[in-house]
């Protein structure tokens, strides 16, 4: 058995890597071909090349793109670019403006993943008769002892772990995904990078959203939909306006700083924070901390990976992340007979937004998730 699960030689099997020019995906791809494998590396190409994004060199443009092929020439092994711009932008651009625009906080990273990642680059790495395909993500992939499938588990480096944003990742994708970087923590595959004398061994981590250079989501979405900078009012949630905003996209669940009201609102001006945003109105509510307490999460477009996950009503004790910085919390899993899928947190938590995706596990286990619509 070879280190990726398969019963024959490295040489004899062959292995498409993801590589977004970044270290992590270049480390995985060189190792590989150190071990003998058939590595085939291939980039996507997600931004024209004339755009302002492929210039400022957003993932998968310009210089990633020209460092992925380096590290494949230089290592000895083939690598091809597809050109996904389309892709990319009706699954990931257009949902991220869709979800603006209906007041929700969308999280691009996951949709990437769960569509032209995982879905459409994993099919042309089938085309490619690959016998499974890597990527450089923090994740952890073991054999579950009870089912005999693939499981996720959350990567050994907590600081680094990236299953919050992976949550949608199918039971027959995950089959064929490997993901070797998962049991170490970063500092390795900087020595890695730097033993194997990679180009980008100190290339800096993408902090950013890639096609929102800077952090700068509001000109992104004005550019795709103008009417989203329509001024409106900011309104007590006792139904006061009590103030005036640019644009609902520019607000969030659980936002305090920034709103431009003014003093004498509240009784000894106790601050006030974004509990709603009624984008069909275009208003944004506020009012005081308390009123942003949640613990009951409806849940729509769910991806499960377990097995009792099939029944058509359950109940189990998880602890969930709404947010991918944060540690699990206790909460309870249920589904009815109707096939309406809560959360029911145990202790309530603040600043939870429809459009946020809730995953769950039981300790390090990835349990799954799905995407948040209404809070209560």
């Amino acid at each position: 058995m070879n280190s990726l699960g398969f019963d024959k030689k490295p040489e004899d099997t062959r292995v498409v890597v993801a590589m977004s020019g970044g270290v992590d995906s270049s480390v995985t791809a060189a190792l590989l071909h150190e071990e003998g494998y058939d590595v085939v590396g291939v980039t996507l190409q997600l931004y024209d090349h004339g755009t302002a994004l492929a210039k400022k060199g957003a993932c998968c443009a310009g210089q990633d793109i020209y460092d992925a092929r380096r590290v494949a020439e230089e290592a000895g092994f083939p690598h091809y670019v597809l050109d996904y711009e389309s892709r990319f932008r009706e699954n990931v651009i257009d949902d991220f403006v869709a979800h603006y625009l209906r007041g929700e906080t969308p999280i691009p990273c996951v949709r990437c993943n769960q569509t032209v990642k995982f879905r459409d680059l994993l099919a042309t790495a089938r085309d490619l008769e690959a016998d499974c395909m890597a990527t450089g993500h923090y994740i952890q992939r073991e054999i579950a002892p009870e089912t005999g499938r693939a499981a996720l588990y959350r990567a050994m480096d907590a600081g680094k772990d990236q299953s919050y944003f992976l949550f949608a990742t199918t039971q027959e994708q995950l089959d064929f995904l490997r993901f070797p970087l998962g049991g170490w923590p970063k500092d390795v595959t900087r020595r890695h990078a730097e033993r194997l004398g990679l180009r980008n061994a100190t290339k800096p981590d993408s902090q950013d959203i890639c096609f929102v250079p800077n952090g700068d989501y509001r000109t992104v979405v004005k550019k795709h939909a103008p009417e989203a900078g329509k001024p409106g009012p900011i309104v007590h949630r006792d139904g006061r306006v009590v103030g005036t905003h640019s644009g609902t996209i520019g607000y969030t669940i659980g936002q305090r700083r920034g709103l431009g009201i003014g003093g004498g609102v509240t009784e000894n001006n106790d601050p006030l924070y974004v509990i709603r945003i009624d984008a069909a109105e275009n208003r944004v509510v506020v009012g005081p901390k308390e009123a942003l307490a949640r613990d009951t999460l409806l849940l729509t477009d769910c991806n499960w990976l377990f097995p009792e996950s099939t029944s058509s009503s359950m109940s189990r004790p998880v602890g969930v992340k709404f947010r991918s910085v944060m540690d699990p919390v206790p909460a309870l899993l249920l589904r009815d007979d109707r096939g309406d899928t809560v959360i029911r947190l145990e202790t309530p938590q603040y600043g939870i937004a429809p459009g946020q995706a809730a995953v769950c596990y039981e300790q390090d286990r990835v349990l799954g998730g799905g995407w948040i619509t209404e809070t209560c």
